[in-house]
């Protein structure tokens, strides 16, 4: 690995603009990019693959270079220093690498304890409460927390099919492969520019992660149904539900940010889907409007993230305690309140991007407490694999 004083000096602005004002990277690191337009591509993949993995990796690294995080500029150089040794990089022969040019991290490392926050790099509170919520399970998961994440591909079967898309995509010089035992998901090689291929502006694929691609199935929408998605964000699993729908039926895509379903309806026109509407929710009266309207409602509902920390690794140090309760309190309100747009006889499906239980089976059992008439059909924990973020899914029945 070649290393360059101003990729490395790229990556020491980065942290220290996200530690120091509480920007998460991916948001600084664009910027960063867009400001240094000399960079090369070469140079770009260095300073993003090298901030974020030393962002995963914060309380691992502070514990070994044995000082408390702070953002001076020399010392932020010793973590990157101590961070290349752990990677078994050779430092260059640079000024700012000597202080910590003849650290003995192999001694330093035989000391490390048998603790996953610390040998996974969580917060202290975090690794307590998924200690609590998850027990044995815990360890496990958070190694596989820390796996980069790939990059997956829907197949949109309205416009295209595995075949085609297989063979577009290596004619861009991309080599992409199924995803085992997960219809029309696909797993691409490195990360490149899907948004310059023919294939992807035709519509013919759609970018999402093999977990998120479980959700529709599980939603169990057929044909000529009609389907709420009430928190559909930019409509990801909308689309899909299009997909499985066979174009047949009636999908009203809702969420507080009016900029998404925007982003939806122009995703919608590029994926050849006509029979999806979207609604604003401007105020707590819409739920009236479609009493009883639907056959499914999917209420993929704010939550944590922490099931997607590979993703957005950042999820370890932004999130905090207060903002999980307060998150708890909103699934609690949407799932109670949304549940009115469902006919009887009629399925909500209830999902988050979280592992923890307290956002997943406690909201669930909370919820059959406090309001008859509805019955868990069935439920399913997904933890974090090499194929798949952690997620969770429930069925429940209105009667």
């Amino acid at each position: 690995m070649k290393m360059f004083p101003n990729t490395v000096a790229g990556v020491i602005e980065a942290l220290e603009t996200s530690f120091g004002k509480n920007i998460y990277a991916d948001k600084v690191v664009d910027r960063l990019l867009k400001r240094n337009k000399k960079w090369g591509s070469r140079d770009r993949a260095f300073v993003a693959e090298h901030t974020y993995e030393i962002v995963r990796n914060w309380r691992l690294l502070w514990w070994i270079l044995d000082m408390e995080p702070e953002l001076k500029r020399k010392t932020l150089w010793k973590l990157v220093g101590v961070y290349f040794l752990w990677r078994e990089v050779e430092l260059p022969d640079w000024p700012k690498f000597d202080s910590i040019r003849d650290f003995d991290i192999k001694s330093r490392l035989k000391e490390l304890p048998e603790d996953t926050g610390i040998t996974e790099s969580f917060p202290a509170w975090m690794n307590e409460l998924m200690t609590e919520e998850l027990g044995e399970a815990w360890p496990e998961i958070a190694h596989a927390l820390n796996e980069e994440a790939r990059v997956y591909l829907r197949i949109n079967h309205i416009k295209s099919n595995e075949r085609d898309v297989l063979d577009a995509l290596a004619e861009a010089g991309i080599q992409a492969n199924p995803v085992p035992n997960q219809p029309g998901a696909l797993y691409i090689e490195g990360r490149p520019r899907l948004n310059r291929i023919e294939a992807f502006q035709d519509g013919w694929f759609e970018v999402q992660d093999a977990g998120s691609q479980s959700i529709a199935p599980y939603v169990g929408a057929e044909p000529g149904m009609k389907v709420i998605d009430a928190c559909s964000g930019a409509g990801g699993k909308a689309l899909h539900l299009a997909d499985l729908m066979k174009g047949q039926g009636e999908i009203i895509c809702m969420d507080i940010e009016e900029r998404k379903l925007y982003e939806l309806e122009k995703r919608a026109e590029r994926a050849g889907v006509d029979f999806i509407s979207t609604h604003p929710i401007t105020d707590r009266k819409f739920t009236q409007r479609y009493y009883e309207w639907a056959d499914r409602l999917l209420l993929d509902v704010p939550c944590s993230g922490t099931g997607v920390i590979k993703r957005d690794p950042d999820t370890k140090w932004k999130l905090q305690p207060e903002h999980l309760e307060r998150t708890i309190e909103i699934q609690e309100d949407i799932l109670d309140r949304y549940t009115d747009m469902l006919k009887p006889g009629g399925e909500v499906i209830y999902a988050t991007c979280s592992i923890l239980k307290s956002e997943n089976e406690n909201q669930v059992q909370k919820f059959l407490e406090n309001r008859s008439g509805f019955e868990l059909v069935e439920d399913k924990r997904v933890n974090p694999s090499s194929y798949s973020d952690g997620f969770y899914m429930a069925r429940i029945r209105k009667l």
